[in-house]
């Protein structure tokens, strides 16, 4: 049976070495109580660094590690100091961390650290490969291990993987900027299924996988190698009913049952019938604008004095990365502020800011999301944070008002809460404001829709959901018809080649026997390519024969001398080995001037692209052009040249990164046909990568194999990778 393997950077285990003792507990984190069903399944295994670095394991230790996580059904990737320093500290929260936050000032390009990354995730797929199966699934999570998918992939092809991002995905004109930027795009487009927590996420790795590896997207699937990868959005939910049911007992607890936090916060609420507090929980990161909050609270202070004495917002900063200077230079600026708001307007009974700098049990923080009447989220950029879904799970009476920033992810599903930019002030102060002052009636109206959403999709229906979508790709194969020219369909083609008498075999160029370059005449056959040419044409009772939209020129000049069967201009020019050119079909060229007009008036609004003129038929090619600014234009031309030439012998071929206009009469199928019946064929084999050759794969006889370049929908019966496996293929046929 199948089994299930989870990877992210540290274990569902808390793992601690205290006097030379091990003490092992499970983590409490959201991620670990969602994945729990998943990983408890079957054979199931969890993998990620215990905690413990090398250097504190002695031999001993490391079996008894290595037992407790066998008996948790984990695996451990040994890491040492070195590694948690650049891998982790260095790259994963000085380079990655600040730049997918949007925080480029803060972002580090240190090329050993990034050597310490490989090494690192190399690391993690030595272990996964000595876990996996054919056939096995596979969950790799966030930021700190991009590289894992392709390392997994491409050693066990035959797996499904599956990725998710944690963190926010940044817009192409950030993420560009990242020196190893394909390197990370191809290594999470080993996966199978790339999930993250909002749709403007999975647009922009979309975006930056059009603009940078320049791949087909369709919708939210990516045509890479021989696989469709798809992309999509799971936001990630919470353990609902734990922060529910906490408040619920949290709220009927007796005098004596409560602590002694509670008992302050009591203080405070019962201090007068206006008294508010304004609850702000977040880790002391830059990434969530506690600066920012700060003085956004004094800015209401000042703006709205009638709340002094009443309000009191009280902060707790969870202790994150305290060595990295940073954040030492964010937890100064915290200090300094609290202590100069708090001391401009404190009173003897009253003080303006609660400022707790330290974690807190479970327990102290349902007390402090259910004595506050407000909630106020405002991260700079955060990927969804679960303290708001919190706050809104422990609302038990349907009370309290969320103010949300609208650059957490949180916000795209928090639609009832009162969204606000974390840099307006004004905007901020005037929805305190109007939080502080919301009816009862409202506030519950709000609430209800809140925790009627998060209670349905909670952090258990993410799990399920991102595994239903990661088991459905497997099926995704099946929309192209065409099966993989893999070994043994190549030794059943090369069986029946042999046992021909006749054989043709129809050789599309560019993109099929030659790799596409930016400008066409760049793509002159190879000293390679002519030797395989040679030896397939010098074959007894064969027939190559170069099929090609190229122009008889280019390709007079490229084989003029050599015995090839050559046919341009998709079908109008033919030459016969050694013979001369022959015309196949006589058409018309005079609908040229009414469209050479349109062509120059899309290249001057679309830069990167250009006109190709041939003899027969113009092509405007759009390689060079931005990918997105290119969907657009070509839907466009597609628009402005069918209205154009519906009445004429037209017809608009949309082939790779390049629409072409040429005669409706003339086609590839058209002229291998007629090819055809020159002689008794009884092997017929025919390669090409884009829609004009499919005008060939149709026409041919059922017999022939009709091969595909790419992973296309085509009526081909088989398809490889790219112009390289194109040529291993050919060469099949001349080594046996």
């Amino acid at each position: 049976m199948n089994k299930t393997i989870i990877i992210s950077n540290r274990l569902p285990l808390q793992i601690k070495l205290e006097d030379n003792q091990l003490n092992v507990k499970p983590s409490v984190g959201g991620l670990a109580t969602g994945l729990k069903s998943i990983h408890e399944e079957g054979d199931g295994i969890w993998i990620g660094w215990s905690g413990l670095i090398e250097e504190e394991l002695t031999e001993d230790l490391t079996q008894e590690v290595e037992k407790e996580l066998a008996n948790a059904k984990c695996a451990r990737v040994p890491l040492n100091q070195d590694d948690i320093d650049k891998f982790y500290f260095g790259f994963s929260n000085k380079t990655l961390w600040p730049l997918f936050h949007y925080f480029l000032e803060y972002t580090e390009f240190d090329s050993e650290q990034w050597e310490a990354y490989k090494k690192v995730n190399q690391k993690f797929a030595d272990v996964v490969l000595e876990h996996i199966e054919d056939g096995d699934n596979v969950w790799v999570h966030d930021y700190q291990l991009l590289l894992l998918p392709k390392l997994i992939k491409d050693k066990k092809p035959n797996s499904t993987i599956g990725f998710f991002l944690h963190i926010p995905y940044p817009s192409y004109e950030i993420f560009r900027t990242f020196p190893w930027r394909e390197e990370l795009l191809h290594g999470m487009l080993g996966s199978d299924l790339l999930g993250f927590h909002t749709y403007d996420y999975e647009r922009h790795f979309l975006s930056s996988v059009k603009r940078i590896l320049r791949l087909d997207v369709q919708f939210n699937e990516v045509s890479y190698h021989d696989r469709v990868v798809k992309v999509d959005s799971f936001p990630m939910g919470i353990d609902y009913n734990k922060f529910y049911d906490a408040a619920n007992k949290q709220l009927n607890q007796s005098e004596d049952e409560k602590s002694e936090l509670q008992k302050r916060l009591d203080d405070h609420i019962q201090a007068g019938e206006d008294t508010k507090m304004i609850l702000s929980i977040d880790r002391m990161d830059y990434t969530k604008g506690i600066p920012n909050r700060i003085r956004a609270f004094e800015y209401f202070l000042n703006k709205y004095p009638q709340f002094k004495e009443k309000v009191r917002l009280i902060m707790l900063a969870v202790p994150s990365r305290s060595d990295v200077p940073q954040y030492q230079k964010l937890k100064r600026e915290t200090d300094e502020l609290v202590g100069r708001i708090n001391g401009k307007f404190a009173t003897v009974s009253w003080t303006p800011i609660w400022y707790f700098y330290r974690s807190m049990p479970f327990d102290n923080l349902i007390d402090l999301y259910t004595s506050s009447n407000v909630a106020l989220i405002t991260p700079i950029r955060d990927g969804m944070n679960l303290v708001a879904k919190e706050y809104i799970a422990t609302r038990v009476n349907q009370d309290g008002v969320l103010v949300l920033s609208e650059m957490a992810g949180a916000s795209k599903e928090l639609n009832e809460a009162l969204l606000i930019n974390p840099n307006n002030f004004e905007q901020i102060a005037d929805t305190l404001k109007f939080a502080l002052e919301m009816p009862l009636e409202e506030q519950n109206k709000r609430m209800k829709i809140l925790q009627k959403r998060l209670q349905r999709y909670s952090i258990e229906k993410w799990a399920s959901e991102f595994m239903k979508s990661l088991n459905a790709t497997k099926s995704l194969g099946e929309v192209i018809v065409a099966k993989k020219m893999d070994t043994p369909n190549q030794d059943a083609m090369i069986a029946d080649f042999k046992k021909a008498n006749k054989r043709a075999f129809f050789l599309d160029y560019d993109g099929t026997l030659a790799g596409f370059q930016n400008d066409p005449q760049d793509a002159k056959p190879d000293e390679q390519l002519i030797k395989l040419l040679d030896k397939l044409n010098q074959l007894p009772d064969t027939d190559i024969i170069i099929i090609s939209g190229r122009d008889k020129e280019t390709f007079e000049n490229w084989f003029g001398d050599k015995p090839y069967n050559l046919i341009t201009d998709h079908g109008v020019w033919l030459k016969d080995k050694n013979k001369d050119w022959e015309m196949l079909e006589r058409i018309k060229i005079n609908w040229m001037e009414n469209i050479m007009p349109i062509l120059e008036s899309f290249v001057d609004r679309t830069p990167g692209t250009f006109i190709e003129k041939k003899k027969y038929s113009l092509a405007w090619h759009y390689r060079k052009a931005d990918p997105e600014l290119a969907q657009i234009r070509t839907m466009e031309l597609n628009t402005v040249l069918t209205s154009l030439i519906s009445n004429r012998d037209l017809a608009v071929l949309n082939g790779n990164k390049v629409m072409e206009i040429k005669s409706s009469s003339v086609n590839k199928g058209r002229a291998s046909s007629r090819w055809l019946n020159k002689a008794p064929y009884d092997f017929v084999f025919a390669i090409g990568d884009d829609w004009t050759d499919e005008y060939m794969f149709e026409d041919l006889p059922k017999s022939s194999y009709s091969v595909k370049v790419g992973f296309k929908k085509t009526k081909a019966k088989y398809y490889v990778k790219d112009p390289e496996s194109v040529r291993e293929l050919l060469s099949r046929f001349v080594d046996n």
